[in-house]
């Protein structure tokens, strides 16, 4: 494992990224604990801590401008508490694949400014409000399994004289194109065998057969 220093922060990948935010690199190094931060002097819009060995949120000074923080494929089972204080800007942090499984339940996800709630308040407020939560009401649907599910009629399967006919079918075939012909009347729903029926042609090539070769006398 690195120890986060000062020195590892200054050697470390800074660039622009594709979102032309400011980001700083500390992706892989192993790091198990969030320290010395205050060597960024807060020049970062975002960091990346992707696939490190951090077990705590936490150990962040205050950082006005940092704004994306990426914490995927870490260790983190704890957040540390007034984390909000001392990133203010942060809007998106990235989680996945940490073991916070339990604590869901531990992190406030309702925390609104102000302003935020005046405007939620105001929009949702008279007659034209009211109308506004009845059609998100109607578009957002719950699931409840096993309630108002499709039910489909099970389809019946082939008889036994239609699979002998299959069977038959498929052993008489000598050619890849006889197979071919068969796969294309087996995906259109027809049993190989009852197409199969004496057309007028093939009875006009058989009275041909059987009528005697005039002499040319």
């Amino acid at each position: 494992m690195v120890k986060l220093t000062a020195e590892l922060i200054e050697q470390a990948a800074q660039y622009t990224n594709a979102v032309r935010d400011r980001e700083l690199d500390l992706r892989g190094y192993k790091i198990p604990v969030i320290e010395n931060l205050g060597a960024t002097l807060d020049q970062f819009d975002a960091i990346d801590f992707s696939d490190n060995e951090i077990r705590k949120l936490d150990g962040f000074p205050l950082l006005r401008r940092l704004k994306t923080l990426l914490m995927n494929n870490n260790r983190i089972c704890r957040i540390g508490e007034n984390l909000e204080q001392a990133l203010p800007s942060l809007t998106e942090l990235v989680l996945t694949n940490n073991n916070i499984a339990e604590l869901v339940s531990r992190i406030n996800l309702n925390k609104l400014t102000f302003c935020e709630r005046q405007e939620a308040e105001k929009m949702f407020k008279g007659k034209r409000g009211a109308q506004l939560a009845k059609d998100i009401a109607r578009r957002t649907k719950t699931f409840n399994p096993g309630a108002g599910l499709p039910t489909d009629k099970k389809k019946a399967g082939p008889s036994p004289g239609d699979v002998e006919a299959i069977k038959t079918a498929i052993a008489n075939a000598t050619t890849l194109a006889e197979v071919e012909r068969l796969k294309g009347l087996l995906q259109a729903g027809q049993i190989p065998g009852r197409e199969r029926k004496s057309g007028p042609s093939e009875d006009a090539e058989e009275e041909m057969d059987e009528d005697p070769v005039p002499n040319g006398s």
